[in-house]
């Protein structure tokens, strides 16, 4: 009789299935579940006036050439019987907290990256650690259909999805499901989906990266998957990496990040020497936040809020947090922030010595650790914000992109020639 050789069968992972769930024209859709007489007629929510921004347009109005981000006026020009609704940011953000609740109840891993659209993971039917799910069809894609059932039976509002085995792919194909419809691609053919679609289609593929890739005979995301792996990450660094691997539909990002990844970035520093020069600190918060916005932009994350660490010569310990609207991962950005929570302290903490000839701004309360954390992380996916409908205007995308562009330039710099080949002015010498 064979002795058993003591080894455990590895268990047999089955083949990821990522649903990328997509609410169509949400804001459009929310005000004509409300008001039915505006189904059918072209629709602009925004604001109106000189300064009003249009934040969601019906597909009655975008065939007049309107979009979002567009200058009513303008918008307007193009569609002059369209109708106007104001947006109503509490019922937006009531919708959408019950849409991301019905998601949930299927799944226990949901990535929301935005207030109309999430990432669920379909792979496994395993209940909750907590007990069975509240829902639980057996295959993913009797799932998706249940899911845009009960949201549009709650709602009024349809969904579309894409069920594939990558987060990339479903973010493609529910785009192509659009409007109120369901793609499932099936498995191992994400690269052989992808392959037909436009570049600047892909995730993370903006205009000027477009055009760089346009150049090097680059069209569709099947060119750039065919294209050699080594020559994309000379000509572009990380994102090369990253290119090549979505482009594959490889992209390995797990869903439910609370469960599967970290949640913050952090780093700190003890000084030999307790520091009283205001730029010494500066200086050091300068570094940190050099490492941390490279690491989030390698992991294709942001982050929502920023917290700063000081530890004071006594040992006492104190940390202060911001949390902004639009998740960020620019290094400047989280120097602003960070810098600014550290004047915020030490103007608190100004008096506590003095010295004749000395500048009170340059003495401070002898600081023994500073550090500052990247906290409660997204993916690098931006989206349309309820703070942007509320100050009824949104910010311009050269200004917005501006910073991480020249962050994504330097990044590639420095991971062909080296860390020290180029310096930003915010950075120490």
């Amino acid at each position: 009789m064979a002795k058993s050789s003591g080894t455990k069968p590895q268990p047999i992972i089955p083949p990821r299935r990522i649903a990328h769930f997509d609410l169509d024209t949400f804001f459009v859709s929310v005000e004509r579940a409300r008001n039915p007489a505006l189904v059918g007629k072209p629709v602009l929510v925004g604001g109106n006036g000189d300064r009003g921004v249009v934040a969601a347009a019906s597909y009655e109005a975008r065939r007049f050439g309107c979009h979002s981000a567009q200058p009513m006026s303008h918008a307007l020009r193009l569609c002059p019987d369209a109708v106007i609704v104001a947006p109503d940011k509490a019922e937006y953000s009531r919708i959408s907290m019950h849409f991301h609740d019905v998601l949930r109840a299927y799944s226990p891993y949901v990535d929301s990256v935005g207030l109309d659209e999430a990432y669920v993971d379909l792979t496994s039917t395993s209940p909750n650690s907590d007990g069975a799910l509240q829902k639980k069809p057996s295959k993913s894609a009797e799932i998706a259909e249940a899911i845009r059932t009960e949201v549009r039976q709650d709602l009024g509002i349809a969904v579309s999805v894409c069920i594939a085995g990558s987060r990339t792919t479903a973010k493609v194909g529910s785009d192509r499901a659009k409007p109120d419809g369901l793609i499932e691609v099936p498995l191992g053919k994400d690269a052989e989906f992808l392959a037909p679609v436009p570049i600047r289609d892909l995730p993370m593929v903006g205009p000027k990266l477009a055009e760089s890739l346009r150049v090097a005979g680059v069209k569709t995301i099947g060119d750039l998957a065919n294209i050699d792996r080594r020559w994309l990450v000379n000509s572009f660094g990380r994102i090369g990496e990253a290119l090549h691997t979505r482009a594959n539909g490889l992209d390995a990002v797990l869903i439910g990040s609370s469960h599967h990844s970290r949640k913050s970035i952090s780093r700190e520093r003890t000084f030999d020497t307790d520091v009283i020069a205001y730029q010494h600190l500066r200086n050091e918060l300068a570094r940190q936040t050099i490492t941390i916005g490279t690491h989030l932009r390698t992991h294709q994350q942001r982050a929502r809020t920023i917290t700063l660490k000081l530890r004071w010569k006594n040992f006492e310990t104190i940390t202060r947090s911001r949390t902004v609207t639009r998740p960020i991962c620019s290094t400047k950005a989280l120097l602003h922030i960070g810098g600014s929570i550290l004047d915020s302290v030490l103007h608190s903490q100004r008096g506590v010595a003095t010295a004749e000839g000395i500048n009170r701004a340059d003495l401070i309360r002898p600081v023994r650790l500073i550090g500052i954390t990247a906290g409660n992380l997204v993916s690098n996916e931006l989206q349309l914000t309820l703070d942007d409908l509320h100050r009824n205007q949104l910010p311009s995308t050269d200004c917005l992109f501006k910073e991480e562009l020249l962050d994504d330039v330097i990044d590639t710099l420095r991971s062909r020639f080296g860390q020290h080949v180029v310096k930003r002015g915010v950075e120490p010498t």
